[in-house]
């Protein structure tokens, strides 16, 4: 299902290249903000959870290997966190960007945050290497200790299943590296961004701290 943003048609849709569309997944809500009138999706399990998973949203119900050691991790180990997914390479202009995150991780992970990478190959083969290639390249150009999982593509008919379910929640997929999702800490609310959004971009900065606030125990 595809989920589509209305724009008031006395208001003209935002010229700023970012991503700003926000898709609530509560039932007959709607969002109006910059312009857009996004009607609120319910973004509730495709599929029944399983045994253990009960308090696990729909979105981290999926298991990927480690890029450090190829281990598989659950991701339901953070389920209650705010969860930012970026699709990230090694020899891409917003490389850069890999600084960007591991500060915001580090600034905020007391408060809730986690940051998960995932390497792909799938835009101008940015991200040619193997997973250990990538591995040290990312701990020793960046110093990134957040969690990253081995390449995996983020577009096409082998698309991992996470950002499959990402881009069906958002309507948009990545259409370069650095793509940005958001999700609550509940699962129900995930939020685009474009690669040109960077992580000290003030607008995302504000919607990350609104989402660390929300639901906080």
């Amino acid at each position: 299902m595809r989920h589509r943003s209305l724009v008031r048609p006395n208001v003209p849709a935002p010229a700023d290249r970012w991503s700003r569309r926000h898709w609530l997944a509560r039932t007959g809500g709607w969002l109006v903000g910059a312009g857009l009138l996004t009607h609120a999706w319910h973004a509730r399990a495709q599929a029944t959870p399983p045994a253990g998973h009960a308090a696990c949203p729909a979105l981290l119900q999926h298991r990927f290997e480690r890029l450090q050691d190829e281990k598989l991790q659950d991701l339901c180990q953070y389920a209650g966190q705010v969860v930012l997914v970026v699709n990230t390479a090694s020899f891409c202009g917003f490389t850069g960007q890999y600084r960007g995150l591991e500060a915001l991780y580090r600034q905020y992970r007391n408060e809730g945050l986690v940051v998960l990478g995932f390497p792909a190959n799938n835009f101008g083969n940015q991200e040619p290497g193997s997973n250990q290639q990538i591995a040290e390249f990312c701990e020793n150009t960046f110093g990134v200790q957040f969690p990253m999982f081995v390449k995996s593509d983020v577009v096409g008919p082998n698309t991992n299943p996470l950002f499959q379910q990402l881009a069906q929640i958002t309507g948009e997929r990545p259409r370069w590296n650095f793509h940005k999702y958001l999700i609550s800490r509940d699962g129900t609310t995930v939020l685009s961004y474009g690669s040109m959004v960077s992580p000290d971009n003030r607008r995302f900065r504000a919607d990350l701290q609104r989402l660390l606030r929300e639901g906080r125990g």
